[in-house]
């Protein structure tokens, strides 16, 4: 039988809860992996309670959960812990993250886990990492950001930095993860050994650095990365400029520099010594905005963005999220995707950002209910009874969420 895509055959043991676990095995099911996701008793994960939720249903979680199995236990109870190092010798895969030490208290650290599968390859996702003077602190995304010195960069110069309303930290640490999971997928094929998997927020953050931290350091501190509001600092232009009613966004490169000063009807820009290298037009860089402006300011943004694109100066207008939503672009890539969740409704949420040639059809997937997998993957998994299952959800061991009327079960039992 052919595989339904790529990572069809691979089951994970999915601990994750929020944001940068999920995104690991979200993706990791969109690619054909069996997720089983481990909800911790009495309530789950946590997202189950974020906005925007409708007929008991939370968007965010559909979002982060779409064909993954929901089983809800109560692990501190032995009987609980018990059925999840059975399973354990099921899955190819352990995914956590939880503050450093959290799965050890657990009774599920990697020494035991090793010991009950000793090829599993298991992935730990925290703030700060396994390792080091922070890693015992609780931390998010934003907190990441902040250590990382990425946060310190967005913003006004003699303001206090920003930060963005959007997960990047969290995505980023997860795309980092499904990374070194396949890399450890492929040396398990090579040499039947599994390994433990490191991934930290504030390693993710800190390797967007592209400029910032090697300048600091091969200058000898003469090159201070430093926020600059509107406009980078190391390049020119390059930043967001004001059309008539709207914004767009240039990255005026050398190539393209004498490209825009004839768009502009400024040839003697391009000739001039006083802008021709980066560094002077650095320098220069609140003149040059001024400059830029003025000439825009004759322009709607559309307009002004067909006159550049047509000259491939890559700009790109500043689109709210209900702007890029209905992005032709967007739409027709399925960047922005529109599924049917069987209890929500319709829901649009961002698509794959994964694409192979092999399996260009993306999956029908839909989010679980709480504990809904339990028959399934204790029955058909491990072996259990209808019976052996009721006794233990009547113990308190295993909980699952009635369905509402009308939606039918995924589970195959």
């Amino acid at each position: 039988m052919d595989p339904k895509h790529i990572l069809d055959g691979y089951r994970i043991l999915d601990f994750t809860q929020y944001l940068a676990g999920p995104t690991t095995s979200r993706l990791a099911a969109e690619m054909g992996a069996e997720v089983i996701k481990v909800e911790l008793m009495p309530a789950g994960d946590p997202v189950h309670l974020l906005p925007h939720r409708r007929k008991g249903r939370s968007g965010y979680y559909i979002q982060q959960s779409r064909g993954k199995k929901s089983i809800c236990v109560d692990i501190r109870n032995p009987k609980g812990l018990a059925l999840i190092k059975d399973l354990v010798k099921e899955c190819d895969i352990l995914l956590e993250n939880f503050a450093p030490g959290a799965i050890a208290r657990l009774g599920l650290g990697y020494d035991v886990v090793k010991e009950i599968k000793p090829d599993i390859i298991m992935c730990s996702i925290s703030a700060f990492g396994q390792t080091g003077p922070l890693s015992g602190l609780p931390g998010f995304d934003y907190i990441a950001m902040a250590v990382s010195g990425v946060m310190d960069m967005i913003g006004d110069p003699d303001e206090p930095p920003y930060f963005p309303m959007l997960g990047i930290g969290d995505v980023s640490a997860g795309v980092h993860a499904l990374a070194a999971i396949n890399g450890a997928l492929l040396y398990h094929m090579k040499t039947g050994k599994g390994q433990y998997i490191d991934i930290s927020l504030l390693d993710a953050y800190f390797h967007s650095h592209e400029i910032n931290v090697q300048a600091y350091s091969g200058s000898k501190g003469k090159i201070v990365p430093k926020r600059a509001g509107h406009h980078h600092y190391a390049a020119a232009p390059l930043g967001l400029f004001k059309c008539q009613d709207g914004f767009l966004f240039m990255v005026v490169m050398a190539r393209q520099w004498g490209l825009l000063c004839e768009a502009m009807g400024r040839k003697d820009l391009a000739e001039s010594p006083d802008f021709d290298t980066n560094m002077k037009r650095v320098e220069r860089k609140d003149e040059l905005v001024k400059i830029i402006e003025g000439w825009l300011s004759n322009f709607k943004r559309d307009d002004a963005l067909k006159l550049l694109e047509d000259l491939h100066i890559p700009v790109a207008p500043v689109l709210s999220v209900p702007e890029a939503m209905e992005h032709p672009h967007l739409i027709e890539r399925e960047v922005i995707r529109t599924i049917q969740d069987r209890g929500y409704g319709e829901l649009q949420i961002p698509g794959v950002p994964l694409r192979f040639s092999e399996f260009p059809e993306k999956l029908d997937l839909q989010a679980p209910y709480l504990g809904e997998f339990n028959r399934e993957v204790f029955g058909d998994i491990l072996g259990m009874s209808d019976a052996d299952i009721n006794t233990l959800e009547n113990e308190g061991v295993l909980k699952s969420e009635p369905l509402p009327e009308g939606v039918e079960t995924l589970a195959s039992r």
